[in-house]
């Protein structure tokens, strides 16, 4: 039966899916579980906040090197090695006796992750070639991110209600063992076609440094504020350690991100509107589980079981991607996508403090998700586009950097735009002042992804051209977008 799966297009696909699902499913199950997690482990009110930073930090922060690394060591083998190391530590958080240890966990979760999901976009990128084949497959990988983040609300509210916060952290574990079963039936150990000298050693220290550092400094605002020297600080420091990057990268003969494939419009098109995109999408789930906890008063498994209309727009939407893709290109889904999911931001942007889930959250969550799911399977492919196999690990973890640093600081600085239109009213905590933060926060998001509309028609080419993003040599095609 094995020998049967192994090398089988269908069947990597599977795994990639499965594994896409439980990373995106780890990044929402833990925040509806907050408040119990605070009770059973006596989590002081300002650390409980790095349970969920803390997997941003390390997810973020490692996602350039783990891109690069699968490239360099193979694909399959970086690939099952985050799944593995993803799995026990989801196993070590469920059994958490004490805030250190869960935090820890999430660390490592957030590490694992970071291995698994650059490869598991440059397994498919090398396993299926640029046309509709891939589209397709970039459309479900993507499906499965949306699905993943929607139900992972859903089951948080469940099994924190039903069966207790460590479930939360203990459901992962079937879903990696299905992951790496299909891994080590169906994926062929790759040969890496970029292994030449040493790794750049600097190059990863610096990017890893930078990028997590970026995101200590933005995730910390809720405790330091954007204007404290700590922040500035910090920041600064983390745009130092970049320039020094992008230097040690210039004359590196073995870099961890070739500059010359930001010169492809296509990954660094797609690199930006993802950003904006993310930020977007990263503010709703967190506003609207709020609106509908806080203001509507939804329990926790109700508010999961809001999130289902939002998960089956994303999953038609997708499908809708694809096909659109396939026939003409990233952009002509793209520009639609975005304005959609701007307009059901705006419409979110008009909830009432006196609203109902059917009055003011379904309709925008439709339109929202059609949106969302019109966006993220396009703008894959888009990065990929024209990427060379031996490259195709450094471009996912350029595109993934991108969603991962444009969720956190998008939500990061929402968040904050939030909390100060809440502060200033008379009853900070009361109904009204929530709901007016959070539609600013929303309304703000509606911003973002017409800015994304707006990347999408001035950046991206009107159609797609194979190619390489690598300087071409003689009678070598050359990927639309790439100077020369």
């Amino acid at each position: 039966m094995y020998r049967n799966l192994r090398g089988r297009p269908g069947a990597v696909l599977a795994a990639a899916a499965v594994a896409q699902f439980v990373v995106a499913l780890d990044m929402a199950v833990v925040n509806i579980a907050l408040p119990d997690v605070r009770s059973a482990l006596g989590f002081a009110p300002l650390d409980l906040s790095w349970v969920v930073h803390v997997y941003a930090l390390t997810f973020g922060g490692f996602l350039l090197l783990g891109g690069r690394a699968c490239d360099l060591y193979g694909r399959r083998r970086l690939f099952a090695a985050g799944l593995v190391v993803f799995g026990i530590c989801s196993l070590a958080g469920g059994l958490a006796q004490a805030p250190w240890q869960l935090v820890a966990a999430r660390a490592g979760q957030g590490a694992g992750a970071a291995a698994t999901a650059p490869a598991a976009l440059a397994l498919l990128t090398t396993t299926f070639t640029e046309g509709p084949g891939r589209v397709r497959a970039l459309g479900v990988w993507s499906g499965m991110n949306a699905v993943g983040g929607a139900l992972g609300v859903l089951a948080g509210g469940v099994l924190t209600e039903y069966a207790g916060w460590r479930w939360v952290m203990l459901v992962n574990l079937p879903v990696v063992a299905v992951a790496l079963a299909l891994t080590y039936a169906a994926v062929p150990a790759d040969v890496p076609p970029a292994r030449r000298g040493r790794p750049d050693a600097l190059g990863a220290v610096l990017a890893t440094g930078g990028t997590g550092l970026l995101v200590f400094g933005v995730v910390r605002t809720d405790v330091n504020g954007w204007a404290s020297a700590a922040t500035w600080g910090t920041l600064a420091v983390a745009a130092l350690l970049f320039g020094a990057f992008v230097a040690v990268e210039a004359r590196s003969p073995a870099p961890l991100l070739r500059l010359g494939l930001l010169r492809s419009r296509w990954v660094t098109g797609a690199g930006l509107l993802v950003f904006l995109a993310a930020a977007g999408q990263f503010t709703a789930f967190y506003f609207v589980s709020l609106y509908l906890q806080q203001v509507l008063g939804l329990g926790a498994a109700a508010t999961g079981a809001a999130f289902l209309p939002f998960c089956a727009g994303s999953v038609v939407a997708t499908v809708a991607a694809t096909h659109i893709t396939a026939r003409r290109s990233p952009r002509a889904a793209l520009v639609p996508g975005a304005l959609f999911a701007a307009a059901g931001m705006a419409w979110f942007a008009g909830i009432s403090p006196h609203g109902g889930f059917l009055t003011d959250v379904l309709g925008p969550s439709v339109l929202t998700s059609l949106g969302i799911g019109l966006v993220f399977a396009p703008a894959a492919t888009a990065a990929t586009t024209g990427v060379r196999p031996g490259e195709a690990g450094m471009a996912s973890g350029v595109f993934n950097s991108a969603r991962q640093l444009g969720g956190c600081i998008g939500l990061a600085g929402l968040a904050t735009v939030a909390a100060h239109r809440t502060g200033g009213a008379a009853d900070p905590t009361g109904p009204a002042a929530l709901t007016d933060g959070y539609a600013l926060g929303l309304a703000v998001a509606a911003a973002l992804f017409v800015l994304a509309a707006a990347v999408a028609l001035g950046v991206l080419p009107r159609r797609r051209t194979a190619g390489p993003t690598a300087p071409a040599t003689a009678g070598e095609p050359r990927l639309e977008g790439t100077p020369s």
